[in-house]
């Protein structure tokens, strides 16, 4: 049975974030994960596509992880993270045997899982989908941006470490990073125990942890995003 691409699954999604970063372990799939709660507690529905084949840890991070996916007649049904259905997931942890570990697959398989991951999955209606890429400017995350081309999406998300992570509370590489390229800068997300904490359980970091300093930061981003996408 072959998925519908004309006009397509993501036809009913209204903004495309992707979420890069040049390297791994920079919090990449942190920020993909808290922007999403964020846009979801403003009201919105909102779906993540978790294609970092690197080691997909979106699943875990919202107690999601060991679910089947299923197929109907429009393709994969994404999982869905809360009884109201305002986050749906789909991501390659839930394909795998041992989701913990990295996909070992050669360049090729890599890069059709991905495109099939575009077209297959019946979204719905979506006010944004968050796309949680592979770090770097690999094949397989060039195949990500290829693939969601020419679906237009609104633009995308940079997450990178203060500077050169030789002091980890230094400050301010990013924003000069965002000056240097001419493009906004969204915010700068501190350094918590909380928010670490919160993502290894599952929890709802956004809801559970206002006052953590890293809360005003998470939700300042997504008011930007919101602010320049009005629904």
């Amino acid at each position: 049975m072959e998925a519908a691409v004309e006009p397509g699954n993501l036809a009913g999604v209204r903004h495309i974030i992707l979420v890069l970063s040049g390297k791994g372990g920079v919090g990449k799939s942190t920020i993909s994960t808290e922007l999403a709660l964020a846009l979801r507690h403003a009201g919105k529905k909102v779906g993540i596509l978790d294609v970092d084949l690197c080691g997909p840890s979106i699943p875990h991070m919202l107690k999601v992880q060991g679910q089947a996916v299923h197929q109907c007649d429009g393709g994969w049904v994404p999982v869905f993270v809360d009884q109201a259905q305002s986050i749906s997931l789909m991501s390659v942890g839930f394909l795998l045997e041992k989701p913990d570990e990295a996909v070992v697959w050669r360049g090729p398989k890599k890069n059709a899982l991905i495109k099939q991951f575009v077209s297959d999955v019946a979204w719905g209606q979506l006010d944004y989908l968050v796309v949680d890429t592979p770090p770097g400017t690999s094949d397989e995350h060039m195949a990500a941006v290829d693939a969601l081309r020419p679906y237009s999406p609104l633009g995308a998300l940079v997450v990178t470490t203060p500077q050169e992570c030789t002091n980890v509370f230094s400050r301010g590489g990013g924003e000069e990073l965002a000056r240097h390229a001419g493009v906004p800068f969204l915010g700068s997300v501190p350094l918590d125990p909380k928010l670490t904490r919160s993502l290894e359980e599952g929890r709802d970091f956004i809801q559970e942890f206002p006052s953590s300093p890293a809360f005003p930061a998470l939700s300042s981003i997504a008011e930007k995003i919101l602010n320049e996408t009005p629904i």
